[in-house]
């Protein structure tokens, strides 16, 4: 009887125990990554995951759950979804430029890879009318992107259209797509991740997307990915917002990736040495 109860007693003090440790597991808010903001003249919100240690860092947690349309981040799912309908071949499958003059840096023909990095539009919208509303439609319901909303056209639901995210659902996204636990093949998915690669360093990998769109009367800048450090990985989201009737222009398209660089740095988990 005793050895039953002792029993009992452990298990009972092994759960809470557990419970415990989660709830050790908490959030750290960092107000004083204003001071990036600032530095650029805009306003924003920061979220850093650490799966190991389970643990959010935060500047202006109460944006995390909130939506906003994706931009040109959507071009990590985008990429993918051509890659896995055999739209897109591979990294280097080029579709010719429309010979319609918009951004010097695109008005020429593209393939993946600098699609990606040049965040070419037009490459995208093409994609898009290629896989066509219904695919695109049960590749966004599949893989959980956001509110999987395509309404407002095939090549322009994630511009202007009804596709929403939130910096939450990026993390998720992005998590996903490292652990490769998303419904693509590793084929696709090991090419989207060589494309991604923002920066490299002897420490330290990046991978990550840029956007920018409008919303709500305010310009919306985004920068997301994943820092690959010494074994362990780091998932972040950093959304810029200004209104729409700021001319800041060149202090907002920086600060979308500048800001997390500075921040990362703050944490040391890069350097500005490298």
């Amino acid at each position: 009887m005793k050895t039953a109860k002792h029993t009992i007693l452990l298990f009972i003090i092994a759960v809470f125990g557990l419970i415990a440790c989660k709830q050790k597991q908490t959030s750290q808010i960092r107000n004083d990554f204003k001071k990036y903001y600032d530095q650029f003249n805009v306003e924003g919100s920061f979220a850093l995951y650490d799966p190991k240690a389970d643990r959010y860092i935060f500047y202006h947690q109460d944006q995390f759950k909130k939506t906003f349309s994706p931009a040109s981040t959507f071009k990590i799912c985008n990429s993918l979804i051509g890659l896995e309908t055999g739209v897109i071949k591979d990294e280097s499958f080029v579709i010719p430029w429309d010979s319609v003059m918009r951004n010097p840096v695109w008005n020429k023909d593209h393939d993946l890879k600098t699609a990606f990095a040049n965040s070419t539009v037009w490459y995208y919208q093409e994609l898009a009318r290629r896989v066509g509303g219904k695919r695109m439609k049960y590749w966004l319901d599949k893989a959980n992107y956001g509110n999987a909303d395509t309404s407002g056209g095939i090549d322009k639901f994630w511009l202007e259209g009804g596709l929403r995210v939130s910096p939450y659902q990026q993390i998720d996204f992005l998590q996903r797509l490292h652990e490769n636990q998303l419904p693509f093949s590793n084929r696709s998915t090991e090419i989207l991740k060589k494309i991604m690669v923002d920066k490299v360093t002897s420490s330290y990998v990046l991978r990550g997307k840029t956007g920018w769109g409008g919303q709500d009367h305010k310009e919306i800048g985004w920068f997301v990915g994943w820092l690959e450090n010494t074994g362990q990985v780091y998932y972040f989201s950093n959304m810029v917002q200004m209104p729409d009737t700021s001319t800041n222009y060149v202090n907002f398209d920086a600060a979308r990736k500048e800001i997390v660089y500075k921040i990362l740095n703050d944490l040391k988990l890069t350097s500005n040495d490298e």
